[in-house]
């Protein structure tokens, strides 16, 4: 699934191909990709032709397109992409909505294999630093790449949690756009484990992992972010080469690039974890507790205004 980095180079390259230009036309070649647009494919089609996109955002793993007082919100699920693609080319297989705008010129294109994503309108509301933000977002936490991501708010209030760590920074009403390749990284330059529990980490420990998640992030986006297969790509349809760089995701049976220890993968949350047995040892039973279940929610976009 794409992660923060991830879409951040998704909403850079529509800030360069798709602000301001007008929508002609949208075409909805699969209803599943507007679901969460409760009006309809048709009402979608209507509300955005004609309109011209203001700008291109992102809070978290959200993205959306302003215009006027509506935005065109876009969640790319487990295997979206957007591409912007020439009107000679090709439909792609898993093409699901083609944008066509005025000037004739590229297409924006909606492409989703498996259909978790999908687009939806939403009217624009004030946030809590006076922008602007879609409706449907606006519980969403900041993200650490956010200018005004409140760095001492959320270190009190992930050490008021009683969770654990890595629930805690997945949890995208906390501290929106961390996913669990990020998470994984971030807690091994840390030395952390997953499984550390909040309220018992001190403030500087804290400060550490969101630290190390901002620097992460920031060398994921330098590189076009991660790609495992050909499900992300930027709106050019390439793919990120982080992956590369990975000291503890996906590592499993590979010596630690700072101890040597084989990397160890766990079962977390229906999904993997992978940690340094000796550089992020295992928390005694009596230090950790039972967390409630559900998984994290859903990430945040940053505004244009």
């Amino acid at each position: 699934m794409p992660e923060l980095p991830e879409v951040e180079v998704v909403r850079a390259g529509l800030q360069r191909w798709v602000a301001g230009r007008t929508i002609a036309d949208v075409q909805v070649q699969h209803p599943r990709a507007v679901r969460r647009h409760e009006a309809g494919p048709a009402d979608l089609a209507q509300r955005l032709a004609g309109r011209t996109v203001r700008c291109a955002s992102r809070r978290g793993k959200y993205l959306w397109l302003p215009m006027g007082d509506e935005a065109l919100v876009i969640h790319l699920g487990m295997s979206g992409q957007v591409l912007l693609q020439t009107p000679e080319d090709d439909d792609e297989t898993h093409l699901r909505v083609r944008v066509r705008f005025e000037d004739g010129g590229r297409q924006m294109r909606f492409v989703d294999q498996r259909t978790f994503g999908g687009l939806h309108v939403d009217a624009l509301v004030d946030d809590d630093a006076g922008g602007r933000v879609p409706a449907s977002v606006r519980h969403i936490a900041r993200d650490p790449l956010d200018p005004l991501f409140g760095r001492d708010r959320t270190i009190r209030t992930l050490r008021d949690r009683r969770t654990e760590i890595k629930r805690a920074l997945l949890d995208q009403g906390l501290v929106s756009g961390i996913g669990n390749i990020y998470a994984d990284e971030a807690l091994w330059r840390a030395r952390l484990h997953g499984r550390r529990l909040t309220q018992k980490l001190s403030r500087r420990s804290v400060d550490d992992v969101l630290t190390h998640v901002t620097e992460v992030m920031h060398e994921a986006l330098e590189q076009g972010g991660t790609s495992f297969d050909a499900l992300y790509v930027n709106v050019n349809g390439q793919s990120g080469y982080f992956s590369r760089s990975l000291n503890a995701y996906g590592r499993e049976g590979e010596p630690c690039a700072r101890c040597g220890s084989p990397i160890r993968r766990e079962a977390f949350m229906n999904r993997s974890s992978f940690s340094c047995p000796s550089c992020q040892p295992t928390p005694s039973r009596r230090h950790r507790v039972a967390t409630a279940g559900g998984g994290p929610r859903e990430g945040r976009v940053r505004p244009c205004t």
